[in-house]
């Protein structure tokens, strides 16, 4: 697999002075997202997890749940990663009468959209979970996630996913595109509505679309959200925590799974 970052030569101007030598960066490459032998969209990502990705990316997109994935074979190109996908046979019909309709894959978080009404669709509501957490734990999760960006300590440009769960965080997954971190996410933990999602990004409609539909009650993100992010959020039923440091959080939507300290009941 190809590595996920390298030094890059660069010069370093500082108070009196210039000075030659190195910055190590991410990886960047091309990956092909391809159902059943044709290509669905091509996205600009990190070389790592990329399994993940297209379970993540599959499941989030609506083309089919992770039950209905058969294989996953990552190909090396010369000009990038083409993932070949292979769905069963109910998903691949759907996979390709939703091909037919589309006006072609772009490399973004909304891939392969042809329409408004799609761009901002709204998630189904979330169904009842019971998750809480206390502020303490909102605030404890972001002070851990520090710990789990091995690429961004090293390059300071990745974005990081990550699920917390009771007792720390779960799993984490880095990328350059915040809508790739989330999806490689979510590839690796499945849906679960017993954690909340934690976000190094801002918070768009694409990504609460994406944590709706892996099922996770509470989105934590170091960014604002934008309006249109926590109108969605608030009809879906989803907790909306934005601008959260390990000392301070803003609460946008359903402050109720963030009771006082000792109403918490996570199970």
């Amino acid at each position: 697999m190809m590595e996920t970052r390298a030094p890059v030569p660069r010069r370093a101007v500082r108070a009196g002075g210039m000075s030659p030598g190195t910055r190590m960066l991410p990886a960047e490459v091309a990956v092909a997202l391809s159902y059943n032998g044709s290509t669905h969209a091509v996205m600009m990502a990190t070389p790592a997890d990329l399994e993940d990705f297209a379970r993540g990316f599959t499941l989030t997109e609506g083309i089919a749940s992770l039950a209905e994935i058969e294989s996953i074979e990552p190909q090396e190109t010369p000009r990038g990663i083409d993932l070949q996908i292979w769905l069963g046979s109910d998903a691949a019909e759907r996979q390709a009468r939703r091909r037919r309709s589309m006006a072609g894959p772009v490399g973004c978080g909304l891939c392969g959209i042809d329409s408004l009404e799609e761009a901002v669709r709204r998630p189904r509501p979330l169904p009842p979970d019971g998750f809480t957490m206390t502020a303490g734990q909102v605030q404890a999760a972001m002070a851990e996630l520090e710990a789990h960006q091995p690429l961004h300590d090293a390059t300071r440009a990745a974005h990081c996913a990550a699920l917390w769960r009771p007792g720390g965080i779960l799993a984490a997954r880095e990328d350059v595109g915040r809508h790739n971190a989330l999806d490689k996410l979510i590839g690796a933990v499945g849906p679960r509505n017993d954690g909340a999602v934690i976000l190094t990004c801002r918070v768009s409609i694409d990504m609460v679309q994406k944590a709706c539909a892996a099922g996770f009650p509470v989105m934590i993100a170091v960014s604002a959200p934008t309006a249109a992010a926590v109108a969605m959020a608030d009809a879906a039923g989803l907790t909306l925590i934005g601008l959260a440091r390990p000392d301070s959080f803003e609460i946008f939507t359903h402050p109720d799974r963030i009771p006082p300290e000792e109403a918490a009941n996570v199970a």
